[in-house]
């Protein structure tokens, strides 16, 4: 996708994906109100699966399949005929296993998402997640990995990540290949804006210029799509409200609202939030 794509495709809504959460079932339910729905986090190596199983063991919720890459094949099958578009989220310690994974995505026409995101010690410690952050060569080969498969490639980054430019990080991904960049903004919203400025000025085209920018935390509506929006990303994407129709509902309303061109003039407060 060029600069230019990215400025005049319609902005869309993701259900990024939760641990031990989202599969199939979860991403029908979500359908009705969203674009995509990336599944996972899932992993997919010896050394990524072993940190899951120590993150089951303190309570959390993991994917923990026998086999990972026939458990994305099966979860994908089960939304050929759904309207939106599928993806997964991988995390691996090893190169390999995201290059399987993305086969799988491509056949299918679903995305493919780098896990460059997860901040549990047990992930780090094996390579995984937030780690390869540091480490942009490593996550250049992922995503390179995973692009030579012509599968849509997506990486997942947070924000505030100490001694990180997360700048450099997305002008090295897009080198790679990567088609969207999926940012959890962390409470620093305006880091949006450091990824996409330029893009409308008139700016000599840089490699993250064509990246899709996705921005992910606290969207719950109108209020907060519109300070995305404004900040440059062309999508949105939601977690825990994924599962909570009400919320879900009034953000994709916002991003009908946008599609329009309408958002920003609209400007109106979103209501409160009832309790889940």
């Amino acid at each position: 996708m060029t600069a230019s794509d990215a400025e005049s495709a319609p902005p869309f809504l993701v259900a990024a994906s939760l641990s031990g959460a989202s599969d199939a079932d979860w991403a029908r339910a979500a359908a009705p109100h969203v674009d995509a729905a990336v599944l996972g986090g899932i992993a997919l190596d010896p050394a990524s699966r072993a940190a899951a199983r120590d993150l089951v063991a303190r309570d959390r919720s993991e994917f923990l399949p026998e086999d990972p890459l026939a458990w994305i094949a099966r979860q994908l099958d089960r939304l050929a005929d759904d309207s939106l578009r599928p993806g997964v989220n991988v995390r691996s310690a090893t190169v390999d296993p995201v290059r399987e994974a993305a086969e799988i995505c491509a056949e299918r026409g679903a995305v493919c998402e780098v896990n460059a995101h997860c901040r549990q010690p047990e992930l780090r410690a094996v390579g995984c997640g937030e780690s390869l952050l540091r480490d942009a060569d490593r996550l250049a080969e992922y995503v390179s990995a995973a692009a030579e498969t012509g599968a849509t490639t997506s990486v997942k980054v947070r924000a505030e990540v100490p001694d990180v430019d997360l700048v450099a990080v997305a002008d090295a991904v897009a080198d790679a290949g990567a088609d969207w960049l999926h940012v959890d903004a962390m409470d620093s919203e305006a880091v949006v804006q450091e990824l996409t400025a330029g893009r409308t000025t008139g700016e000599a085209e840089r490699p993250r210029d064509g990246l899709t920018v996705i921005a992910n935390n606290g969207v719950r509506g109108r209020a907060t799509v519109a300070e995305y929006a404004a900040y440059g990303a062309d999508a949105v994407s939601v977690g825990r409200p994924s599962e909570r129709p009400p919320a879900l509902s009034r953000v994709a309303d916002a991003v009908a609202v946008w599609r329009k061109g309408q958002l920003l003039a609209a400007g109106d407060a979103d209501p409160p939030e009832a309790p889940p």
